[in-house]
């Protein structure tokens, strides 16, 4: 886990918060219209859309405990109703989850390159 440096602006924080929620959207959403299109698609690709599905589902996942993670290393408080305050909290912020997101998905992608090029044994 990676300690955080103090010095955040509101505006840094904020905007990795709303990096981190769109990500969660983008591919969550993604997860969703991939399995639904699996009927649509030729039977040759079906495993390789499944797959799709599969990489976008574990990116979420990441996605959202990257988001957790960062939400409760920080606390934001106004001052007197004027501008925001960023502090650290003391939790860490754990930035593994992408690691273990590459090492997962990866392997997948490939496999999933495979699939699709209908590359000869």
């Amino acid at each position: 886990m990676a300690p955080l440096p103090d010095g955040f602006s509101y505006a840094e924080v904020n905007a990795t918060y709303n990096g981190l929620s769109f990500g969660i959207a983008a591919m969550g959403s993604a997860t969703i219209f991939f399995w639904l299109q699996l009927p649509n698609v030729t039977k040759n690709y079906r495993t390789a859309l499944t797959i799709t599905g599969m990489v976008t589902l574990i990116a979420t996942y990441h996605c959202i405990r990257n988001f957790n993670s960062w939400s409760e290393a920080f606390t934001v408080s106004s001052k007197d109703g004027g501008d925001y305050a960023v502090q650290l909290t003391g939790s860490p912020f754990n930035d593994g989850y992408r690691y273990v997101d590459w090492l997962l998905t990866v392997p997948l992608l490939l496999i999933e390159l495979i699939l699709v090029m209908k590359l000869p044994q």
